[in-house]
């Protein structure tokens, strides 16, 4: 009896494990179609589950280039760096290849226009020791700020993997991470990205370039009536052919509308 028992709990848990993670070979028709390589992860809250597109690579670190902007905000909010996310920091009137980084700007237009010199700013103000200091406390990625303070996130030493991206975006939803429900409620609130039908994303994108390879990320979560379901994609290629930067989001997109997590 005891030994029919064992077996049957050791079939239910073998089970348990399937349903908790599944591998989605079916997504590498988005990578092949935009000719990048990459790897996804999505946690379904609800179900406590996890599905992946290349597993393998969800725990290999990457530059996390300003995807970190999420984390960077809350530190500037939390150290009172920046007031709000409505404070305008000057332009220092060097030009700059995207439009939208010419001009005076608050950190709600910053995040969403991807402003590189408002956050290298804003680290600049915070500091390396503080910056540290908050890295450890909040365990974001590998927490190594080496490279200098105004761009270890885009070219030096911090790294982070698609599924830390995963953990840390949990935390900050749950409201369990160590700083003011004020800073995680104003973060919150400026990586919204849309609001369809119930269904809100917040997400960041971010690019880089690691190992002599062009990164590429896009994480954040959807939240609905009844679920939230967080994802981090990380591609990667050789060459920045025209189109890299947008495979990063569609192929999130792809991915999500397939899932029925978004829709078109």
């Amino acid at each position: 009896m005891k030994i029919n028992t064992l077996l049957f709990f050791m079939s239910f848990m073998a089970v348990f494990q399937l349903q908790a993670q599944e591998e989605r070979i079916d997504f590498k028709q988005f990578y092949d179609q935009h000719q990048v390589k990459g790897t996804f992860v999505l946690y379904d809250q609800k179900n406590d589950r996890y599905l992946y597109y290349n597993k393998e690579e969800s725990n290999k670190e990457f530059l996390p280039a300003s995807t970190f902007k999420i984390c960077n905000s809350l530190i500037a909010l939390e150290t009172g760096v920046i007031k709000d996310e409505y404070e305008v920091l000057k332009w220092d009137q060097q030009q700059r290849r995207v439009p939208e980084w010419n001009a005076d700007t608050d950190m709600k237009q910053a995040f969403k226009n991807s402003t590189v010199w408002f956050y290298q700013h804003l680290a600049e103000k915070i500091g390396a020791e503080k910056m540290e200091y908050w890295l450890q406390k909040l365990k974001y990625g590998n927490e190594d700020i080496s490279g200098g303070i105004n761009g270890f996130w885009l070219w030096g030493g911090l790294r982070i993997t698609a599924l830390q991206q995963i953990d840390f975006l949990r935390r900050l939803q749950g409201n369990t991470l160590p700083v003011s429900q004020r800073s995680m409620d104003k973060v919150k609130e400026i990586m919204i990205s849309s609001n369809k039908e119930g269904r809100v994303l917040r997400a960041k994108t971010g690019a880089a370039k690691q190992d002599g390879l062009y990164l590429g990320w896009h994480v954040g979560y959807v939240t609905t009536k009844d679920n939230v379901y967080y994802f981090a994609n990380c591609i990667q290629s050789a060459n920045r052919a025209e189109g890299f930067e947008a495979a990063r989001t569609q192929i999130s997109f792809q991915i999500l509308e397939q899932l029925n997590i978004l829709k078109k």
